[in-house]
């Protein structure tokens, strides 16, 4: 029984550490369709702060230069989508399908030279688990929750800030106006073009944290194609917490201890003679489950923004 409940712990350990890039990149997501915009490039935006991450580190060895170069590659990335979306008026889901390729051809073609190589031993070191004092010695949540390296806490803080940023704030019920009626948001006085602007920067950013997450902390080597298909479950995961942050945690750890469950325990399903191919579908077989399911929820509070994915054009007012 013990050793039943120590490879709990330790699965639930690696539902953390594996759900941290997708609670930064779901976030990020969150808060751009909550200014009314459907960003499908997550992916491409988690790939740039993926290799600019990588590579800032590489290059300065600072462990806080290569997440603030993710964090300015990713919202940079997103700036390319606000500029199609929102001062065009292009198209939102060929636009986000278009950052998505940009950011997957980018990232091979800086990190080509990176392939293989590992992050530096003082980068590394930054980033190694610290235990809270106190909070970690709390039986079973202490192990799981609060002897985690610094970005896991930086999630538990970006989970606790946006949502008090979007439900107990003036500008965040002005952003979640600009999401629900851009032209009654307008006709009040609120500067809709800037608040997409804003918050579609934003939104990439935290996902070029999630993808730089990967290759600076949880790998940490460059690989090509590092975040294999996270960023698409991250858009599922925004559907699954309902548009809630707080909400957002939860899924982001379920399906993130799923993507890497394999790494960690495939001795034990070998040993029960379970496909390892089986195992890597999981995630995706799960967020398949999860779109149907949700899909068929009705509920106004849990609903997206109405008017996601729709262009403004403020001389229709």
């Amino acid at each position: 029984m013990e050793g039943f409940w120590n490879i709990f712990q330790a699965f639930s350990v690696v539902l953390v550490i594996g759900g941290t890039p997708l609670l930064f990149a779901t976030l990020g997501e969150l808060l751009t369709e909550k200014a009314g915009h459907l960003n499908l490039g997550v992916e491409g935006m988690m790939l740039i702060g993926a290799v600019a991450g990588f590579a800032a580190g590489h290059f300065t060895g600072s462990p806080l230069l290569a997440m603030g170069g993710a964090f300015l590659a990713g919202g940079l990335g997103a700036m390319i989508y606000g500029f199609l979306t929102v001062t065009l008026r292009a198209n939102q889901v060929v636009s986000g399908l278009a950052l998505t390729m940009f950011g997957t051809g980018i990232s091979s073609y800086l990190g080509v030279n990176f392939i293989g190589q590992k992050m530096s031993a003082e980068i590394s070191a930054f980033f190694s688990p610290v235990a809270i004092p106190l909070l970690s010695s709390i039986p079973y949540v202490g192990r799981v929750f609060f002897r985690q390296d610094p970005m896991v806490y930086l999630g538990y803080v970006t989970v606790a800030l946006l949502g008090t940023y979007l439900y107990r704030t003036r500008i965040g019920l002005n952003l979640r106006a600009v999401g629900e009626n851009p032209g009654a948001a307008d006709a009040s006085g609120i500067n809709v073009d800037l608040y997409k602007y804003v918050h579609i920067f934003l939104g990439g950013a935290l996902c070029g944290l999630g993808g730089a997450y990967l290759s600076v902390v949880a790998v940490p080597q460059w690989q090509d194609g590092i975040t294999a298909g996270r960023g698409w479950i991250a858009i599922a995961l925004v559907i699954f917490a309902g548009w809630n942050p707080f909400k957002a945690i939860l899924g982001a750890y379920l399906f993130g201890g799923l993507s890497i469950i394999g790494f960690y325990f495939g001795n034990y399903f070998s040993a029960w003679n379970i496909s390892q191919n089986l195992i890597d579908m999981l995630p995706y077989a799960v967020t398949i489950l999860v779109l149907t399911a949700s899909s068929v929820r009705k509920s106004k509070e849990k609903g997206a923004p109405k008017a996601l994915g729709v262009a403004y054009y403020r001389e229709e007012r």
